[in-house]
Parts: structure tokens; C-alpha cells; sequence
């Protein structure tokens, strides 16, 4: 029985980057010796276990073959028999192929550090073909190691699986969890540059594809092409570091663009709403949590309301505000301030201007919250009493009379600013 580290750690180890996470192959072990070692088991399609102490994940050494469509279509085989290297054989890309014995020493069949000198990601063997979820960790491997290239022979295999159909396969939840792995790389862009490059970003995400190609006004978008200014909007909502629901909201923003009809280009008139409707029919699609989804439309429906602040008449700004349910979500309308910073921003030479909208909003939104709404329900009700005879409230004369002093409380902040 022998025990070997493999796959991220080693390859994390190597470029000199944090270990996180330890994974372990075991070689010549049964489940029964596992277990009697005080191993707990935990894999559902073949043996891995957690280490009593440090509850890491140890496998036993294993191969695989396709037995149907899809990434779930495999039959697994470990016994005591098999060999280190038909384990690692089974792996993606040669820099995840590596292992480190008990002594320190790396085991590279593949030419995995060869690669990583060369900042290449390369897949091990054909069998890479077997399985689409592949495609989608080389795209967010690109954007965790933005130096780094795809292989020429392993993009070329990547466009046959997907001419193949094996993306289509793929489960939305699965999708979802490795584009929003994705989106938290420090690159996010690269993830999706490499999907659209071996063609799996249109069966993926077509409403995103359509982006490119698509002109936008040079004056506010020098970059002019609507796929390429997305690309620059979630790469600012990672330079940022915004959460998961700010940068989904940055990738999903501008969807609407792609249907603007082309006699009005390179204007787009209400993208705003048709950027809405395709954002739900992605979340619908993908399972997207409830929280990117929220983040998501709302930044889609108001980020024009959003950089247009100084110009919005006092009434408007509170309906953003309510809209937004700011009173109540202050975290989430920062997130959608992050998401609208990312968008204005990520346009070509605008990277570093201050986006003073922010903090027009911020006021704002404090100028609400000081309204003491409590104390004019108590006066309307009070009123209410007086002139009818009666203490029972009016909730509309209430909520009436809290929007006009929250009304009145903005125009004074305008006033204040001028």
C-alpha cells in the first residue's frame, strides 16, 4: 500500500502558489484495508475515503472506460493491481498528472512540468474526449492561469467533442458550477474566450455569443464591439473582487444588445428589458442560485438608471432605489453598484476613472434610511383620527406621505450638491 499526492496540489506546489486542498491516490489497498484503517468512505461511483484526522480525500487507484453519452457515462474499475500511472493516465491535462511520493519525489509520465515551464495546458491522452466536463475545466484553468495557452492539438479535440454533441450532454447544474468557479478566477474572461473558441460558449450560452460582432457607439464604448466590452466588464468585477452575484450581473448585463435590430446600430434602445428577459431564460436553463439571479436583473434593468444619476429627477431615483429594495438589501444594491462600476469601467481606456456614481447613490440611499418613516405613520394616523374620529390608519395616505418625504429629502441632497 502506497500513498501519493496528485493532481492540483502538486502542480499548485510546483508553481510555488498556496496548497489548499490535498487530494491522494492509493495504490495496492482494498476498501476493507481503508476502513480498518479508520478511513471513512464517502464515494458514491467508486472508493474514496477521508482520512480520520485531516478528512482529505483519498482514492483508491483506478481506471475507467465510456460506457454512455455524457460525463456521468463511465464504469470505474480500482483493485489493489492497478498501477500509479493507469491512474494517472485517466487524468485531463498533463500539469494535473503529476504525483509526489511519501519521500518528495514527482512522478510525471505525461511531461507535466515540461508544461508548466511552457505554460501550456495539454490533455493527457484521447481519453480526454470522453468526458465534456473537461472542456469546461480547461476554460477555468485559463482563467486562473491567464499566462497560460491551450494546446493547438488539445483545442482541435475540444471542437470535435463539441461538434460531437458531447457538450450538449452536459447537466445545467454541472455547467453552472464550473462557469461560476469560473467567473471567481482572476481572469474570468478567459474562461468564456476559451469556450468560444472551440465553439461550446454557443451551445453553452448563445445569448452570450451573440455579443461579438455587435457595434455599440465608439464615443461610449471606444472598444465598440459589445462580446470584447463584456469580456472587459467581468475581468474589472474580478479586479474589483466582487461576489459571485456582482460578476455574474456584469457577465449578464448587456444580453439584449445581441437582439437589437440592425437598422438602429450602433444605438440600442431598450436593451435594458430584452437583457432581462434573456438573463431569466439563462437562470432557468442553468438552475441559477436566487442570488445571482436577483443580482442579476436588477443590474440589467437599472444600470442605465444607475450611470445616469446626476441626471435623474428626485422621483426617479427613488423609484431605483425601492425597485432595488435598497432600503432592505443595502448589501445587495452594493453588489449592483459593483456590477454598474464593473460595466463603466470595463471600456477601453476607461479602466481607471472614478466612477463617482457610486457614491451619488450611497448618499442617496442614506438620505432614504434617515426618513423616519416610523414617525409619519404615527402623524398620518394620528391626523387620520383627529379629522375622521377614528385611529384606524390609512396605509396608502402612510405610504403616501413616507414617499413624499423621502422625495423631499433627495431633492434636498441634489440642492446640497449643486
Amino acid at each position: 500500500m502506497k500513498t501519493y499526492a496528485v493532481g492540483g496540489a502538486v502542480r499548485d506546489e510546483l508553481l510555488g502558489l498556496p496548497v489548499t486542498d490535498r487530494d491522494w491516490v492509493v495504490v495496492g489497498a482494498t476498501p476493507q484495508e481503508m476502513l480498518e484503517r479508520g478511513f471513512v468512505a464517502v464515494g458514491r461511483d467508486f472508493p474514496v475515503f477521508l482520512h480520520p484526522q485531516t478528512h482529505e480525500e483519498y482514492a483508491l487507484a483506478r481506471t475507467e472506460r465510456k460506457t454512455a453519452p455524457g460525463y456521468a457515462g463511465f464504469a470505474f474499475h480500482a483493485a489493489p493491481g492497478v498501477t500509479l500511472e493507469e491512474d494517472l493516465v485517466r487524468r485531463d491535462l498533463t500539469i494535473n498528472a503529476m504525483a509526489k511520493d511519501e519521500t518528495g519525489a514527482i512522478i510525471d509520465p505525461h511531461g507535466g512540468r515540461a508544461d508548466l515551464a511552457a505554460r501550456l495546458l495539454r490533455h493527457v491522452s484521447p481519453a480526454f474526449a470522453e468526458d465534456p466536463v473537461r472542456i469546461l475545466r480547461v476554460a477555468r484553468l485559463a482563467a486562473r492561469f491567464a499566462d497560460f495557452s491551450v494546446a493547438a492539438e488539445t483545442m482541435e479535440l475540444m471542437r470535435g467533442m463539441v461538434a460531437a454533441g458531447e457538450v450538449d450532454a452536459l447537466v445545467s447544474e454541472r455547467v453552472w458550477q464550473e462557469l461560476a468557479r469560473g467567473l471567481m478566477e482572476a481572469k474570468p474572461s478567459r474562461m468564456f474566450e476559451v469556450l468560444r473558441e472551440c465553439g461550446a460558449l454557443l451551445r453553452l450560452l448563445p445569448e452570450l455569443d451573440a455579443l461579438w460582432g455587435v457595434p455599440q457607439r465608439a464615443d461610449y464604448h471606444p472598444e465598440v464591439d459589445t462580446g470584447v466590452h463584456v469580456m472587459m466588464v467581468i475581468d474589472m468585477s474580478a479586479r474589483l473582487e466582487g461576489a459571485l452575484p456582482a460578476r455574474f450581473a456584469a457577465l449578464m448585463h448587456d444580453l439584449g444588445k445581441g437582439r437589437t435590430p440592425a437598422d438602429i446600430l450602433p444605438r440600442h434602445y431598450g436593451h435594458e428589458a430584452k437583457s432581462v428577459a434573456l438573463l431569466e431564460e439563462i437562470c432557468e436553463r442553468l438552475r441559477v442560485p436566487t442570488d445571482c439571479r436577483d443580482v442579476g436583473r436588477l443590474a440589467a434593468r437599472f444600470h442605465g438608471d444607475i450611470h445616469r444619476v446626476a441626471e435623474l429627477r428626485p422621483e426617479t431615483k427613488l423609484t431605483v432605489l425601492e425597485r432595488c429594495d435598497a432600503l432592505r438589501r443595502p448589501e445587495r444594491f452594493e453588489m449592483i453598484l459593483l456590477a454598474c462600476e464593473a460595466d463603466y469601467r470595463g471600456r477601453l481606456g476607461w479602466e481607471e476613472r472614478d466612477y463617482v456614481q457610486a457614491r451619488f447613490w450611497r448618499a442617496a440611499l442614506a438620505a432614504v434610511r434617515a426618513v423616519d418613516a416610523g414617525a409619519i405613520a404615527r402623524e398620518t394616523a394620528a391626523r387620520a383620527a383627529a379629522a375622521k374620529d377614528e385611529a384606524k390608519p390609512d396605509p396608502q395616505a402612510i405610504a403616501r406621505n413616507i414617499g413624499i418625504a423621502r422625495v423631499a429629502a433627495l431633492r434636498e441632497l441634489k440642492a446640497a450638491d449643486r
